[in-house]
């Protein structure tokens, strides 16, 4: 665990941790890793009710010691269920790190404390999704422990996919 660093519980109802959650997340999708395009108006008003509402939604906010008035990372994780395993899962959603301070632990700190929720409620794994292009993340994630998903090499890795509606 990084000692400069602060990780936080988001209180969707707290009106600062809702505006920090806000402007993380709105960075994370301007970013080409996030998409490029800034949230629109309407999700970011509605987005922490929202959360507030959803018993399966956790978000951690990192901030550094010196400066805890602005937070340098956020996650946002969701619970769901492994039918082969007959336990809760924690997804890790979101993960967004400030450009000036990637590559100073904040992404290893903001999973560790998804991984103690994870440990808390019961949960059997971490899981995510990340560009195959995104080599840092990909990194980050490696050295955190997270693998590849397969159940047989033979039949390959688990690939993630999408439909609008």
């Amino acid at each position: 665990m990084n000692p400069d660093l602060h990780i936080q519980r988001v209180d969707y109802r707290a009106p600062l941790d809702g505006l920090h959650l806000r402007r993380l997340l709105d960075l994370y999708a301007r970013d080409p890793m996030g998409g490029g395009e800034a949230l629109a108006a309407s999700v970011l008003e509605r987005l922490c009710d929202d959360l507030a509402r959803r018993p399966d939604a956790a978000s951690f906010l990192a901030y550094r010691v010196t400066d805890p008035s602005d937070p340098v990372g956020l996650i946002n994780c969701f619970e769901g269920y492994s039918t082969f395993k007959a336990k809760p899962l924690l997804n890790v959603h979101d993960i967004v790190v400030h450009p000036d301070v990637r590559g100073q632990g904040v992404a290893q700190a903001l999973l560790g404390a998804a991984q103690q929720l994870a440990i808390e409620r019961g949960c059997c794994k971490l899981t995510l999704e990340v560009l195959s292009g995104n080599t840092v993340a990909m990194n980050a994630y490696d050295r955190f422990g997270f693998k590849p998903y397969q159940l047989d090499p033979g039949a390959g890795q688990a690939v993630l996919l999408q439909k609008w509606l």
